[in-house]
């Protein structure tokens, strides 16, 4: 099972005309700076300090969609070289990345190539896909479960712990309540210092949310696709029960698998793979067009336009990154901010989105 199937219309389908996408703008006396940070909520107080920006090694290992080559470890080695002077060192992972490829490339930069850098200052994400990566465990042992795959991971990452441990999805056959004592019992041993979900519904976060607290533990965060292609989780309400609930919102496909990088066109679409917010370019020219005159406006990147509009958005985006290039772009995130108006023309040229049958975000 992919992590990208589903059925995902090619036909974007624009907001509702009086929808007002700027009530969810963090305060405009905040310009998102690289030592902006957010908070993970752990148990007593446990908490871990988060950038405002997360790079996704969903890439590394995975040949299937990504179709890595390990030739490509340097470039990797590299950028995490220019990330770690900056001080933007919080990565999103996940089990059945590269089945298990990805948390091996991530621990060998925290193990090999991080010098001078102690571990309390990396911010290790990773996520358990129940019923993929675990095979019958997750029905044997509907508690265990993720308990015995973070051990899995946490060997694999030659680790003790890791900061964020997630549920890749709502998917599990095991009720909410059990993967929550499952969840509960990683903090409890340590193996994790903060928990999430990621592709859960407003309605299943907040279930989840209900279940961890009966263990005096919060939900730290929730991770959805989510950018100006696909703004599913504005029009459901999860941006402000994140909010309201103190719950970090994570978005992943923030630049929509690369549509929103300046990198594609018509005449040069990207791979068939790469399936999230996958609208014909031509669709999202007009969007591209108006991102090409804030870069330059800003002399920033065209990638950092729209992750700046995730960023002042209150979501923390989850990008892409294999090499030095793509790392100096994204930070070029910080340091400004769009306008109110200049939110407001970009959200008129964006798409509502689709859910799909797999991930009840995705």
């Amino acid at each position: 099972m992919s992590a990208v199937s589903g059925f995902h219309s090619s036909k974007p389908e624009s907001m509702p005309a009086e929808y007002d996408g700027l009530k969810h703008l963090i305060p405009e006396s905040v310009t998102p700076q690289l030592d902006s940070r957010y908070t993970l909520r752990g148990k007593n107080g446990n908490d871990v300090q988060i950038p405002m920006l997360a790079w996704g090694a969903w890439s590394w290992g995975d040949e299937s969609t990504f179709h890595w080559s390990d030739e490509e470890l340097p470039s990797v080695q590299k950028a995490w070289q220019e990330c770690l002077k900056r001080g933007m060192t919080f990565v999103d992972t996940a089990q059945v990345y590269g089945s298990g490829k990805s948390e091996k490339i991530l621990g060998d930069l925290i193990n090999h190539h991080s010098p001078g850098v102690d571990r309390s200052q990396i911010i290790v994400q990773t996520k358990w896909l129940p019923n993929v990566t675990d095979g019958a465990t997750a029905l044997i042992h509907p508690v265990d479960a993720p308990y015995k795959q973070l051990h899995n991971t946490l060997e694999r990452m030659n680790l003790k712990y890791v900061d964020s441990y997630m549920v890749h999805g709502h998917i599990h056959a095991s009720s909410i309540s059990q993967v929550a004592k499952g969840l509960a019992k990683c903090v409890e041993e340590g193996l994790t210092k903060t928990v999430g979900v990621a592709n859960y519904s407003v309605e299943d976060m907040l279930q989840m949310q209900d279940a961890l607290a009966k263990y005096g533990i919060p939900l730290a965060t929730n991770q959805c696709e989510y950018s100006i292609l696909r703004r599913m989780p504005e029009l459901e309400g999860m941006l402000e029960a994140c909010r309201q609930h103190k719950i970090v919102f994570q978005s992943y496909s923030s630049v929509a698998q690369g549509r929103l990088t300046g990198k594609y066109s018509k005449d040069n679409p990207p791979p068939k793979e790469y399936r999230f917010s996958s609208y014909d370019m031509e669709h999202i020219e007009p969007v591209l067009q108006v991102q090409r005159r804030l870069a330059q406006k800003y002399n920033v990147s065209v990638t950092a336009v729209a992750l700046n509009w995730n960023i002042i958005k209150g979501a923390v985006p989850v990008v892409g990154m294999r090499k030095e290039s793509q790392a100096l772009e994204d930070m070029q995130a910080f340091g400004w901010r769009l306008t109110r108006e200049e939110v407001a023309e970009l959200d008129k040229l964006g798409y509502r989105g689709k859910l799909t049958k797999l991930w009840q975000q995705g």
